[in-house]
């Protein structure tokens, strides 16, 4: 007679066969990547990075498909209404997170409409100021700041962005008497502190880490939980002792709700092995990212926490996008 033990073994390897088979068998034509940005950005130069790895241990391309528009809303609506089959996949950034409280209406339920394979990386925003400001740290910039109210603006790359949002929050944490000044991108919010049109600066640290580097500006903190490779001699916000203030920038990767779990593990599975890979590592934290290659769940957990975390902020300070 069979052992229960062995019965047991026998069901459990049956019930894992037709997954197993599945992914072994996945993909069956080349993987539409949507990237809901324009060509060029980080989303997109990433998603290059990455795929061709993926690709070759694959079998069969994965084709970057940007679909610009409505800060991301118009590709994650997109790829949230493709068929889950793990032919349709998108890269989002931290607009995915943001745009529930950002926007009124969204074509997608950032936990019921997709299924998370991995965070790949995250890149922190930097806090910086014109060199003539006489602060040299974050604490010295706040009790300026306080010291002046209404003097001094933040310039930040874009209404909802995270380095404006992450203004937003230290601004009504602190309770500073400043505004933010929104432009047009990073660039333009970057040519602006420089300028001194705009004395602070809240952006990400790809577009102003030359300037930084250069002297043209100065940093005093970045968003991260830890400091970053780029930067290590700037302490992170929570350093400075301003603690519950991370903002990294995401860049994950996520399937349509229902795709079958054995193709979302044989994703997440890839992932890692490409991201593990040298030469795109180096690729990616020149950019100013540092790997995080995260676990499906440890990237569903992120998710539900930073869109509470936003939308309160959101609300907080009265912000709307139509």
């Amino acid at each position: 007679m069979r052992s229960l033990h062995s019965t047991i073994a026998i069901m459990l390897a049956a019930s894992l066969a037709p997954g197993l088979g599945l992914a072994q068998s996945y993909p069956l034509r080349p993987i539409r990547l949507i990237v809901p940005f324009a060509p060029s950005g980080p989303t997109d130069i990433i998603a290059r990075v990455v795929t061709p790895a993926m690709s070759e241990a694959l079998r069969n391309q994965i084709i970057v498909d940007n679909r610009a528009g409505a800060g991301g809303n118009i590709g994650m609506g997109l790829a949230a209404n493709a068929t889950p089959d793990g032919h349709t996949l998108i890269l989002v950034s931290s607009s995915f997170v943001v745009n529930p409280g950002l926007y009124s209406k969204i074509p997608y339920d950032p936990e019921k409409s997709f299924a998370p394979i991995s965070n790949w990386a995250a890149m922190p925003n930097v806090f910086v100021v014109h060199p003539s400001v006489p602060a040299k740290t974050m604490p010295e910039l706040v009790k300026l700041v306080q010291s002046m109210p209404r003097k001094y603006s933040f310039a930040t790359p874009g209404i909802g962005t995270t380095p404006d949002l992450s203004a937003v929050l230290l601004r009504l944490t602190l309770k500073l008497d400043a505004a933010n000044i929104p432009y047009n991108g990073a660039g333009p919010a970057v040519a602006a502190t420089i300028a001194n049109q705009v004395a602070l600066g809240c952006m990400a640290l790809p577009p102003a880490q030359p300037h930084i580097q250069a002297g043209r500006l100065r940093a005093l903190a970045v968003t991260s939980p830890k400091r970053s490779q780029v930067l290590p001699d700037i302490p992170t916000l929570a350093e400075a002792g301003y603690p519950g203030q991370e903002a990294d920038t995401l860049q994950a990767l996520l399937a349509p709700a229902g795709t079958p779990q054995a193709i979302v593990q044989r994703l997440y599975t890839e992932s890692i092995q490409a991201l593990s890979r040298p030469d795109i590592r180096e690729r990616i934290g020149a950019m100013g990212y540092e790997i995080l290659a995260s676990s499906p769940r440890e990237l569903g957990a992120q998710a539900r926490a930073e869109v509470a975390k936003w939308s309160k902020v959101v609300k907080e300070a009265g912000i709307k996008v139509e």
